[in-house]
């Protein structure tokens, strides 16, 4: 279901978690609301929920105004799915009866289901592959299964808007992953609007049409995963996503870079980057766009440390002026800690714009 999000400020005492958030969330989107801890990501997704209301501004689902001014409809009067950091199953029920409570109780269930509620049940237990631990109760599963549990429960009544806090945080990394492609599949099966809060830059770019990424109670860039890491338009996206080096220089054209380091190379060609990156003479290169070499040519530093990371070896290179990130192919080198070299741009990135617009 389409959602409106416009002027929404939410203040604590003197605190504004929240500064004058705008946002369109299309019907059938899956949108990430990605930042780190305290930048608001969470309270906006309680706004939305119906847990708390805006200390200004005004929050619209499927065209029906659910929250503004010390106003908000409550959760259950929301045609909304929720999926907790924790779970928050109930320990008196087992995992069918979890997804059985919605379909009894959801104030927004389609009269089709009101007649089918079994069957419906079932459909759910099938799609989530937890058809043979119906009967189980919660203790009696794993941390994956848990989840799958509170994702069921979530879609039973095929809510307008599902919301996810977090929902793979406490998984272990494997666990991270096959959850994230189980995620995906519900949202192609259902067809839901998801608005996912994570902190985590990868499952945001693995799986939302949209990311949108916040810093102190603000948005700080709105776009497609490709948009947000190849053309970030601000100096916290640019690090936040993909932990772009931002070198500092002079940019001699809009194209034309010349980096302020101890550098042989004197100016990089073909870079396009945001205005507002520009205008504060940065130039964000990304770890992978970057290439080690002994011989005499780019910028000049020192290896202060170098982690193998299977495919890739991850350097820090001292530049004098800068620590450097680059992933480095393993099968290349290795070179070791204390190995003076020199950092150039990949001829393949060179080849074509390093961050296109």
């Amino acid at each position: 279901m389409a959602t409106e999000i416009k002027h929404v400020s939410k203040t604590f005492g003197q605190t504004e978690a929240l500064k004058s958030i705008d946002l369109s969330i299309k019907d059938g989107e899956f949108i990430a609301i990605l930042g780190p801890s305290g930048c608001g990501k969470t309270t906006l997704l309680k706004l939305l929920a119906g847990f708390d209301s805006p200390s200004a501004g005004e929050i619209y689902i499927g065209g029906e105004c659910v929250g503004e001014k010390h106003y908000s409809v409550p959760p259950e009067k929301r045609n909304i799915g929720m999926v907790f950091q924790s779970f928050a199953l109930w320990p008196h029920m087992n995992v069918a009866e979890h997804i059985r409570f919605p379909l009894l109780h959801h104030r927004f269930l389609a009269d089709d289901l009101k007649g089918n509620i079994d069957k419906r049940m079932k459909e759910v237990l099938h799609i989530v592959e937890l058809h043979a631990f119906a009967k189980r109760m919660p203790h009696e599963l794993s941390g994956g299964q848990k989840q799958r549990v509170a994702l069921a429960r979530a879609i039973a009544a095929k809510p307008a808007l599902l919301l996810m806090d977090e929902p793979l945080s406490s998984l272990d990394a494997e666990l991270r992953m096959e959850m994230r492609r189980e995620i995906q599949s519900l949202h192609r099966m259902t067809g839901a609007t998801i608005v996912y809060v994570t902190h985590d830059q990868d499952e945001a770019l693995a799986m939302a049409d949209r990311i949108v990424v916040m810093e102190n109670g603000e948005i700080q860039q709105t776009g497609t995963p490709r948009e947000i890491y190849y053309k970030p338009e601000t100096e916290f996206v640019a690090k936040f996503v993909g932990k772009a080096n931002l070198i500092p220089g002079e940019w001699l054209d809009e194209q034309t870079f010349k980096p302020h380091a101890n550098s042989i190379q004197s100016f990089w060609t073909g870079v396009k980057v945001s205005p507002g990156l520009r205008a504060r003479n940065l130039c964000p290169i990304r770890p992978e766009q970057f290439c080690l070499t002994q011989h005499e040519d780019g910028l000049k530093g020192t290896i202060t440390n170098a982690q193998f990371q299977g495919k890739e070896i991850h350097y820090i290179v001292d530049t004098g002026s800068n620590l450097i990130t680059i992933h480095e192919d393993s099968q290349k080198g290795p070179f070791h800690i204390g190995d003076h070299v020199y950092i150039q741009l990949k001829q393949s990135t060179l080849s074509k714009p390093l961050l296109p617009i």
